[in-house]
């Protein structure tokens, strides 16, 4: 009957393939709860360490006045005075951090935070300095002012020299206290002092900073040509920002010289910008209210993880239903070339054991880590369902050939994992091959379940 053929078969189980990827869907619930509630533990730890921080380096703020102006309205009343604030950037700027890093860890959850150092040196030529039309800049308020994310997370005061005097940053006074930067780096809290300086000839500035942070360091590129290096023991960093970096070294490499700083590294890496006056966009003296725009030319080192277990759950789970559909296939071929049905109730069973494998492979992973998880479920899974398969197809010779099927069906999952650039050419050749193999081996069924007509 057209009812038993395996025509019709093929199409059950096609589609009981489709559905498993409703429990697949309730699974992907679950590791986005999971992975939310991790980004909340990352936001606690971090918040008490200074999260995420950026760095400005010394610039120079220097308020200007001009006097009333004429409205051109027929009242002939007087404008209000013009008022304003510049930012004087260095001509030339160094910035190096050094950081040691660690991880903390709440309940099953782990955050890199780290210590970093940070010495920036700039040299100011202020004799071009112009204020604008009508108004006079007032030097006698200027202010050396540098900034960081977030000041909870300074260790030390902020101490700068001036030409060889030494000067303490404060918080800046109110209403300047913090800038919102673009390029998605938040708010800076900025620190000034008071600069008795001549504008007639060039001062050379260095700051020093001491500050922790957790998951990423950056600084922005303060100078009209800017230098940035930023080092550190974490051996999984992720370089970006508005520039990627011009060169990148790690200290495992014995080649690797060591900088000043450095010493106590044993491992790690080290990354060196270099920002020209023209790739940095802006001009040498800006407003103020402009300065937000330098955070587009942030320099940046993120700590990540080198095996984050959700983002490694979530990579296997976008092949759910291509490895269900790869098992259900299996034992399609093993029941249409034998002579034991395999009824739709045990599809559902062997499916369902797959998706406690990715269970398996979440749960597992918040405490051995992502491989040693991923063995342990893919081992419990590989051997239930291929013994299933020699149980209910009374074959000792099917078990072990759905054991080599499976155990490589989930390696070729590891490997997807692990070769994420080439993840989506490894799963179209592999559906191919599996496809062709299929045809194959079923090019002599029946598929309409009746007896062949005789002349």
């Amino acid at each position: 009957m057209i009812s038993r053929s395996k025509g019709a078969k093929l199409l059950i189980v096609c589609v009981l393939a489709v559905l498993m990827s409703v429990p697949a869907g309730f699974v992907f619930l679950l590791l986005l709860d999971r992975t939310h509630r991790a980004e909340e533990v990352t936001r606690e730890i971090g918040d008490k360490v200074g999260g995420p921080q950026t760095f400005l380096g010394p610039v120079i703020t220097v308020p200007y006045a001009g006097g009333p102006r004429l409205d051109t309205t027929t009242t002939g009343s007087k404008s209000p005075i013009q008022t304003g604030t510049l930012v004087v950037f260095p001509i030339v700027g160094n910035a190096i951090a050094t950081s040691k890093s660690e991880v903390r860890s709440r309940s099953l959850f782990r955050v890199p935070v780290y210590a970093t150092d940070l010495h920036f040196t700039a040299r100011f030529d202020l004799s071009r300095v112009v204020a604008p039309a009508g108004a006079t800049l007032d030097w006698s308020r200027a202010q050396l002012v540098s900034g960081a994310s977030d000041s909870r997370g300074a260790r030390k005061d902020i101490i700068a020299t001036v030409d060889g005097q030494s000067l303490t940053l404060a918080p800046a006074p109110e209403g300047a206290q913090n800038m919102t930067t673009d390029g998605g780096n938040g708010s800076l809290d900025l620190f000034s002092t008071p600069l008795t300086i001549d504008p007639a000839r060039p001062h050379d500035v260095t700051l020093d900073m001491s500050f922790t942070g957790a998951q990423k360091l950056g600084v922005l590129a303060y100078a009209k040509s800017s230098e940035v290096t930023l080092s550190g023991d974490w051996n999984t960093p992720s370089f970006g920002g508005g520039f990627l970096p011009a060169s990148r070294a790690f200290h495992h490499d014995s080649q690797t010289p060591v900088m000043k700083g450095e010493e106590d590294l044993k491992s790690g890496f080290r990354a060196t910008w270099s920002v020209p006056f023209i790739a940095r966009g802006l001009p040498a003296v800006i407003s103020l209210d402009s300065l937000a725009s330098l955070g587009k030319s942030e320099l940046s080192v993120a700590f990540v993880e080198n095996t984050n277990p959700y983002q490694n759950v979530a990579r296997s789970l976008k092949y759910a239903l291509l490895f269900v559909g790869l098992v259900f296939l299996t034992y399609f071929v093993f029941e249409s070339t034998s002579k034991r049905d395999f009824h739709p109730a045990q599809y559902i069973l062997v499916g369902l054991a797959q998706i406690t494998f990715y269970l398996l492979l979440l749960s597992l992973s918040e405490r051995i880590g992502f491989d040693y998880a991923f063995l342990t479920a893919a081992a419990a899974t590989v051997t239930l369902i291929s013994s299933y398969a020699g149980m209910v197809f009374k074959s000792r010779l099917r078990g072990f050939a759905a054991l080599i099927i499976f155990s490589l069906l989930y390696g070729m999952i590891y490997t997807l994992m692990r070769m994420e650039d080439y993840a989506l050419l490894i799963g179209a050749v592999a559906a191919f091959v599996v496809i062709a193999a299929v045809m194959i081996l079923t090019r002599n069924i029946n598929w309409y379940g009746k007896e062949p007509e005789t002349a």
